[in-house]
């Protein structure tokens, strides 16, 4: 059990060193190339963060493990939402940019309501349904790169100039050596991770819902963290939206396209799947209440965060008391 325990530690280091280095690296060459700051930070920032996340559910659904892939998924969104971002409000919470919440989060929910439909219908992801998802994560890429062109943000010269100064062999080599930490990290995860889960006889979807959602989710907490310690807290609210969009479209998407799965079996409240009576109602309940004030109102309140950690403290409790 020790060495299990210890292995899982090590791949959760290795997943957020390697996501650390990856994002350095992709940032290095995009500015080189001079794209914009704003369009790194939508589009390989995101994507950087939630690599941990496509390697963890795409090794696990591969391996026949589809409820790893199936719980990381909703459990980083949870995580994301309702500790990550929760901590950054709580903390300092503030004026955020409306109209540039919209896209991603219209394509969230757009998302989630088609994940949810099959969760409640059929209960079976088919390949169909992975081909969708990554179609929606395309067509947001695309129109994400389009209205950032027609309205970039101007990057801060100093920062860009030091980028500038990063030789191109060592982006490349830190963009290469993170995705192979990524990559591993992801398989001593999974694997040890099933170990166990196996040996507590705690089902998969709990483990993956909770810890592996936790460890997969750290890039975003040191992108929140470093956001927050340079004044800059609202800012990691966009990178948290879109790598939430990025855990349905681009991690489900590509777990399901791998190896199709069905919803866990096991787990259940008053007779009902505990995914459709608790995990999915969770993480609609946690990004309303995250989303609906920043796009009205156009900022977040203390509260808010407050609350979110309330409700993702009871979500864990729940999790290990069925």
């Amino acid at each position: 059990m020790l060495v299990p325990v210890l292995l899982f530690i090590v791949g959760l280091v290795c997943l957020i060193k390697g996501g650390d280095w990856f994002v350095d690296g992709a940032i290095g060459v995009a500015r080189r190339f001079h794209v914009p700051e704003i369009l790194i930070g939508a589009t390989v920032v995101s994507i950087g963060t939630t690599l941990p996340e496509v390697l963890v559910s795409a090794a696990g659904a591969l391996g026949g493990h589809g409820q790893i892939a199936y719980g990381n998924a909703i459990g980083s969104i949870i995580c994301n939402t309702a500790l990550i971002s929760a901590i950054t409000i709580a903390v300092s919470p503030g004026k955020t940019d409306s109209k540039s919440l919209r896209l991603p989060v219209c394509f969230f929910f757009l998302a989630a309501v088609l994940f949810a439909g099959v969760a409640y219908t059929t209960g079976q992801f088919t390949r169909a349904i992975g081909l969708v998802l990554l179609a929606i994560f395309i067509v947001y890429m695309v129109l994400s790169v389009l209205s950032l062109k027609k309205d970039p943000a101007p990057s801060v010269p100093e920062e860009a100039e030091n980028a500038e100064e990063m030789p191109i062999g060592k982006t490349i080599l830190l963009l290469v050596v993170g995705a192979a930490l990524i990559a591993v990290g992801a398989r001593l995860l999974v694997d040890n991770g099933t170990l166990i889960a196996a040996a507590l006889g705690v089902p998969e979807s709990v483990i993956a819902l909770t810890f592996v959602a936790l460890g997969t989710s750290l890039p975003e907490l040191v992108t929140a963290i470093t956001s927050l310690v340079k004044g800059h807290g609202s800012l990691s609210l966009g990178n948290i939206i879109g790598a939430n969009l990025f855990n349905l479209v681009l991690v489900s998407g590509l777990s399901i396209t791998l190896a199709p799965f069905g919803i866990p079996e096991g787990s259940t409240i008053a007779g009902m799947n505990a995914s459709l009576v608790l995990d999915i109602p969770v993480m609609f309940f946690v990004m309303c209440l995250l989303t609906i004030p920043a796009l009205l109102k156009g900022r977040l309140y203390r509260a808010q965060g407050i609350i979110l950690l309330c409700v993702y403290a009871a979500f864990c409790a729940i999790q290990f008391m069925m």
